[in-house]
């Protein structure tokens, strides 16, 4: 975060966009549930057009416009990670494969030699 991210004073009215977000959300739920004889479709877009309405209003309050401004500076973070050429991913996932391989094969042997040895010591074969 930013130095004018944190310093933003906490808006008056947020405490009731907040609420009435709750309400529209649990309205959507409540909705969708007593329509259950309507049709599929409706009750969906009635449900996404509240989850809509619901977003919108929280964009408008301190919390709401701080995750869009963190959701646009991941973003822009995401774009300058340097991905891994195709060819880099499939050495790096060839190699991951063998060493699982040759892992496996290790924990493989250890474990037989010792259901041998733990074998031996009380007598009793499987």
């Amino acid at each position: 975060m930013n130095a004018s991210t944190e310093s933003q004073p906490s808006g008056s009215l947020d405490s009731l966009k907040w609420i009435v977000i709750i309400l529209i959300l649990a309205g959507a739920v409540v909705g969708n549930y007593l329509y259950s004889d309507q049709s599929v479709l409706i009750r969906a877009l009635g449900v996404v057009a509240a989850v809509i309405v619901a977003g919108l209003i929280a964009m408008q309050t301190v919390k709401g416009r701080n995750a869009v401004e963190f959701a646009k500076e991941a973003r822009t973070e995401t774009r300058k990670v340097v991905w891994p050429t195709r060819q880099e991913a499939i050495q790096t996932t060839g190699i991951v494969l063998v060493a699982t391989l040759i892992m496996a094969v290790i924990l493989w042997l250890l474990d037989s030699a010792l259901f041998e040895i733990v074998g031996f010591i009380t007598g009793l074969k499987v």
